[in-house]
């Protein structure tokens, strides 16, 4: 035999098809029944009587207009009545007695007293086919119709608040449907009594009874469909006080009502059974279907009260708190696959079968029990193992409540724990999926073989993309880049870090174009977005410049940097003077620079250009040198005693980031 899951379930299906009865009792007994009706139904119709036929069909004919013209009358009073009480200052406001008169005084009481009407007159007719099918048809008709308006009744009792539109739809769609029920079972009820038994036949009122009964049972089952959702709204709607006093039986009725029509749909399914005579004790079937709707109605409110008990409280900032939360949601997870396995088994006893006992009493129900028992106790610990390593990388990733905490996770933490938890999920899903096969039978050997003769292929076919992302590893661990970061690349790509794959880098330059450069690609890195950056000043004066008043201007403009709320957040620290740098050609030259946050120097040197150009040109004794004036010379080293034209003089300051601006004479 196959092992595993697989190969149990084979072998027990083998061994249902070798031990299968294919006995054809129910359509033996059918086709004798069928046959039964057809001779019945001939000695029916060709029968000697004392009376015509014309005379039988005059009773039928008799009888069911007496009952016609009874309800008739008795309905347009019942209008006509019903009218003028609404009319009544009490009634004019109350919208729910009016209903009630509407369908009481029009429908039920008609119903309810034309029959007797009709039975009262059928007592002086003498005993006839067509004077029992009148009644018949009377006793179901008025049936359907009491039956109808007194659900009607009882649906109009919850027409209030919310639950109007409910009501309305289940008036609008259900009272044809209802009818037609409560006829056809009232009718089926009728022909199996032993008066009409005798006089039709009684293999010819049973089957007509047997498809009575089913299409109105069909008829039930498309109505409790169509209506499920009105229903379960009348069910769970309730006031607001009501919900927040009782949150458990609210949260009992929520599940309820989301349930309600399986129970009748079963009884249903009983009762149809039961018709077409599939069942081998009615009494046993009926005593079933009750009490698996008690098991139904138990299994819902032990799942409400799981619900209420593992339901999240308030949150808490503690770690602690929060494992233990996701914890709990495990749990219940598992006490409700408990509590479903549960209802499934007693299910099975009470309508005589027991997985337990299949699971114990032979080979295949063991093979199959042990299979499943490992393959769940697999999907368990994976699980497990996910919330723990999950709920940690959640936590490190999850940025304190209070602003003002040290404890915030940095960008290297930000980069690597996102990769780290898809990893952790790859690894544990392809470990449950591969253990999974196994224990239903599939040989995994041959597949993980082939999977490493194919890594193999694929790794020497993509050195590459190894490169890349061993290359990438590196980068991350070693923390070389981060997301957020601005960073040049020796390729020539600069930009903000956006997103780090395992394999690859996306940047988005100062245009807002975005680039993703293989970490194979990358040779050298500058990250401009470490801890701190320094704005840098060269600046040249003329010689004839005076230093002091050169340097009280720079410190001027530095302090006025300082004192600006807006730049003032990028600085931390004062402006540096170092004073004379280097003398040469064009002129002397100062050197300063601020301390500034990463990535705040450049608008900070933009700033304290600005504002120095503006001190210098107010200032008499302080200028910026120009460019000294070179002579243009012959190529052939011949001047002809004429003066050659300088070239136009420039003057130049030294920005931050050491390139020179030109500044026109």
């Amino acid at each position: 035999m196959q092992g595993g899951l697989l190969g149990a379930i084979s072998s027990s299906i083998d061994s249902v098809q070798d031990n299968l009865d294919m006995d054809n009792h129910l359509l033996d007994s059918w086709r004798l029944r069928a046959d039964r009706a057809a001779d019945e139904l001939d000695t029916l119709v060709n029968q000697r009587t004392s009376r015509s036929k014309v005379s039988i069909a005059g009773d039928f004919l008799m009888l069911s207009v007496i009952w016609v013209a009874a309800f008739t009358l008795l309905l347009l009073t019942g209008r006509f009545i019903a009218s003028r009480l609404n009319r009544h200052r009490f009634l004019a406001t109350r919208y729910r007695p009016q209903a009630l008169l509407n369908y009481v005084l029009p429908f039920t009481l008609p119903a309810m007293v034309s029959l007797p009407l009709t039975l009262y007159v059928s007592h002086f007719m003498s005993t006839s086919v067509g004077r029992a099918l009148a009644l018949c048809f009377a006793y179901a008709t008025s049936s359907g119709i009491v039956s109808t308006s007194v659900i009607l009744c009882v649906i109009v009792m919850f027409n209030a608040g919310h639950k109007r539109v409910a009501v309305a739809i289940i008036r609008r769609y259900s009272p044809r449907p209802l009818f037609l029920i409560g006829f056809l079972a009232a009718l089926s009820d009728a022909l199996t009594s032993p008066q009409i038994s005798r006089q039709l036949g009684s293999n010819v009122t049973a089957s007509v009874a047997v498809f009575t009964g089913l299409f109105a049972s069909v008829v039930f089952c498309v109505l409790v469909i169509k209506l499920r959702r009105p229903v379960a709204h009348l069910i769970r709607n309730r006031s607001l006080a009501g919900r927040l006093r009782q949150p458990a039986l609210q949260e009992s009725l929520k599940i309820f009502s989301s349930v309600w029509y399986l129970p009748i749909l079963l009884m249903i399914l009983v009762s149809a059974i039961h018709l077409i005579g599939a069942g081998q004790d009615s009494q046993k079937a009926l005593r079933s279907a009750l009490l698996t709707t008690i098991l139904l109605i138990a299994t819902v409110f032990l799942s409400t009260v799981f619900q209420h008990l593992f339901k999240p409280g308030e949150t808490d900032e503690r770690n602690d708190h929060v494992y233990k939360t996701r914890l709990l949601s495990l749990l219940h997870a598992v006490l409700r696959i408990v509590l479903a396995i549960t209802f499934i088994e007693v299910l099975g006893r009470i309508w005589g079968f027991s997985l337990l006992e299949f699971a114990q009493g032979n080979t295949v129900g063991r093979a199959i029990s042990d299979s499943l028992s490992r393959i769940g106790l697999i999907f368990l610990v994976t699980w497990l193992l996910w919330v723990i390593l999950d709920t940690a990388i959640q936590e490190a990733l999850k940025p304190p409540v209070n602003k003002r905490s040290s404890h915030q996770p940095s960008t290297r933490i930000k980069t690597i724990l996102p990769l780290l938890r898809n990893a952790i999920k790859i690894i544990l899903l392809v470990i449950c999926t591969i253990t999974t096969m196994a224990n239903l039978g599939i040989n995994v050997a041959p597949l993980l073989a082939g999977a490493g003769v194919v890594g193999l292929a694929i790794g020497f076919g993509s050195q590459q993309l190894v490169q890349d992302v061993i290359t990438g590893l590196f980068i991350i661990v070693e923390d070389t880049i981060s997301i957020g970061d601005w960073v040049v690349l020796d390729s020539g790509h600069s930009g903000t870090v956006e997103s780090l794959t395992i394999r690859t880098l996306r940047l988005r330059d100062g245009k807002g174009f975005v680039h993703s450069v293989p970490f194979g690609q990358i040779k050298a890195v500058t990250n401009q977005s470490r801890q701190f950056a320094y704005a840098f000043f060269a600046i040249q004066f003329t010689y004839d410049t005076d230093i002091d008043s050169a340097t009280a201007l720079i410190r001027e403009a530095g302090s006025s940097i300082s004192d600006d709320v807006l730049l003032n957040s990028n600085l931390q620290g004062p402006l540096e003077v170092f004073g004379l740098d280097r003398m040469d050609l064009n002129g002397i030259v100062l050197t300063a620079q601020f301390r500034t946050v990463s990535g705040g120097q450049y608008g900070v040197s933009r700033a304290f250009n600005e504002r120095l150009k503006r001190l210098v040109d107010k200032a008499p004794d302080v200028r910026f040198a120009q460019t000294y004036p070179q002579m243009v010379m012959s190529p052939h080293g011949d001047n002809s005693g004429a003066e050659q034209q300088p070239a136009p003089a420039k003057a130049s300051v030294t920005n931050g980031d050491g390139s020179e601006s030109p500044a026109a004479t």
